[in-house]
């Protein structure tokens, strides 16, 4: 992870979308042909889009008043008690349409592509009901086919409780087993399947009831583990063999071993720790130091962590998880798409991927991270297309 591979002086051909070739200027040069659009990116940085593998792409208004309530000194938990958090969302996004929720997630995927992030996951998760879930997923596909930004659905039907079986956990499982989950694999909505895995949300057998019978299906699991207590997440993680464990600010050595021997990509969410005011941040170098392929991502949410921007996240990870800034982009980049199955189309600049890359104003990699809350970006590219966002 600490090693990039830079090319300086360096340049990359590409063509129908996809990268033919990278190699130095010279080389590169000599592709040219008179129809050939070439962009001079001297004196900057190139580097892979940025993969963000944790997003709450979609969802209906916003929580700025629990930012002030946090601000006085309420906690998160607090809030949730009295009827904010995950169920104030869901209350907004089941009261908002389609068209309305799609205008707004095309709002935030124009923030991630002006940030250099050209891939997102997206889950589902402020439903919580059979329609409502669907109707988050379909959005979240309709963004990846309007838009520039390419999206890979989650479903996260067990995000939460909601109000109407609050008092019935069980028949909420079933709902999410019996009926959420195949009308999801019938319009093949998703591709993972998801569980907030956490003291008063899913226990570990109810996440682990939801999570074989996702993988029955064919989808692919990923877990929000150990965020607020150690509770066993990162170890049910490796028994089930999910794809990634997400969060982990709780996780210790065991649960680390757990998931190195079961292939488990640990994703690391800096910024939700920073916005909730939190001071413990996962032991991203312990992980690292154990052979553990990391991810970093923004977690963006309305709620835990309202941000976009993936610089930002490496510049919380270098600083407060000790990770090299080297590590970081690697950790933002090919690791995460690896963890979306997708560590063959992008993720790297290499001859076969697609050419979804970001020119960043610096001369060095390293002022990414170091100019934190600064937005470096010059021009953003997917597949071979520069698109037009405000930067």
């Amino acid at each position: 992870m600490g090693e990039l591979g830079i090319l300086e002086n360096g340049g990359l051909f590409a063509e129908d979308g996809r990268i033919v070739c990278v190699g130095p200027t010279r080389e590169i040069e000599s592709l040219v042909r008179p129809d050939t659009h070439t962009i001079d990116a001297s004196n900057c940085v190139v580097l892979p889009g940025f993969v963000d593998a944790h997003t709450h792409l979609v969802f209906g208004g916003n929580r700025v008043e629990e930012y002030e309530q946090r601000a006085s000194g309420k906690s998160y938990e607090e809030i949730a008690a009295s009827g904010g958090g995950i169920r104030r969302t869901v209350g907004l996004t089941r009261g908002a349409s389609e068209e309305e929720l799609l205008a707004q997630a095309k709002k935030h995927a124009g923030w991630f592509l002006a940030g250099g992030t050209t891939t997102v996951e997206a889950k589902s998760g402020y439903g919580l009901s059979l329609e409502d879930e669907l109707k988050i997923l379909r959005v979240a596909r309709k963004v990846g086919q309007d838009m520039a930004l390419s999206v890979v659905p989650t479903f996260l039907g067990a995000h939460a409780f909601p109000p109407e079986f609050q008092d019935d956990h069980r028949g909420y499982v079933e709902l999410v087993v019996e009926q959420m989950l195949p009308a999801v694999q019938a319009e093949g909505l998703a591709e993972f399947c998801d569980v907030f895995c956490e003291r008063n949300y899913f226990s570990l057998d109810e996440s682990r009831m939801i999570l074989k019978a996702a993988k029955a299906r064919g989808l692919g699991l990923r877990i929000h583990a150990d965020q607020l207590t150690c509770n066993g997440g990162a170890q049910l993680a490796a028994e089930l063999g999910a794809r990634t464990a997400d969060h982990l600010e709780q996780t210790g050595s065991d649960g680390i071993a757990a998931m190195r021997a079961a292939g488990v990509q640990p994703v690391l969410l800096p910024g939700s720790v920073y916005a909730l005011g939190h001071e413990r941040y996962p032991k991203g170098r312990e992980m690292i130091d154990a052979g553990l392929a990391v991810v970093l991502a923004s977690d963006f949410n309305p709620g835990s962590s309202p941000t976009t921007s993936m610089a930002m996240v490496l510049s919380l990870a270098c600083t407060h998880m000790k990770l090299s800034p080297a590590e970081a982009l690697c950790a933002a980049t090919v690791n995460a798409a690896y963890s979306l199955n997708r560590g063959d189309q992008i993720g790297s600049l290499e001859a076969g991927k697609a050419a979804d890359f970001t020119v960043f104003e610096c001369g060095d990699y390293r002022e990414i991270p170091y100019y934190f809350g600064v937005n470096l970006v010059r021009q953003v590219f997917s597949k071979g297309e520069r698109l037009r966002v405000e930067v």
